[in-house]
């Protein structure tokens, strides 16, 4: 009839889910880490890297911006949604360190041949961002790399002592 029943407000979200349109709740934990910013400046580069290309006579290379951009927008999201704690069949740490790897090589190989080889000017600032992303994907890999050897450092230290304790109790110590 009429005027129209109020329609009920929305079911409350279950206990566990946050409402519809609510933020990620680890990508602002995410954003504030060392981790979190290195990826947002790699995403960020990479996309002012490849505008560039696309207003530039060396097209050529927009590929590879394109696809690190890509690359990193995943792994801000497979950090911020946690998905390396979900999927442990695969080696994260392996995965992000040859990303970060290969991008920082690729970017100073087309950077160079941006800046030597192209004369108008989104060639050079191309070139010039590539640089900067050059230096935050090499950043990121050597501080992935400490991370895992500081990891696998801490993975020996531990057989060790328990090889060590394991000799002990083998050893006869009366025969000295």
């Amino acid at each position: 009839m009429w005027p129209p029943d109020p329609e009920p407000g929305p079911d409350p979200a279950p206990a566990g889910r946050p409402p519809p349109g609510a933020p990620v709740p680890g990508l602002r934990a995410l954003l504030c880490s060392r981790k979190g910013r290195l990826l947002l400046a790699e995403s960020g580069l990479s996309f002012i890297t490849f505008v560039c290309y696309v207003a530039s006579s060396a097209s050529a290379f927009l590929t590879a911006p394109l696809l690190e951009f890509l690359l990193a927008l995943f792994f801000l999201f497979a950090d911020a949604m946690q998905l390396n704690d979900k999927w442990q069949g695969l080696c994260w740490p392996m995965m992000d360190f040859l990303r970060c790897v290969t991008a920082a090589l690729i970017y100073f190989a087309i950077s160079i041949t941006a800046v030597a080889k192209y004369s108008d000017g989104a060639s050079k600032a191309a070139g010039v961002f590539g640089f900067f992303a050059t230096i935050v994907f090499a950043i990121d890999f050597y501080l992935i790399f400490n991370d895992v050897a500081k990891f696998l450092k801490q993975g020996d230290s531990a057989d060790e002592t328990t090889a060590n304790k394991e000799e002990e109790e083998n050893s006869d110590s009366d025969s000295d």
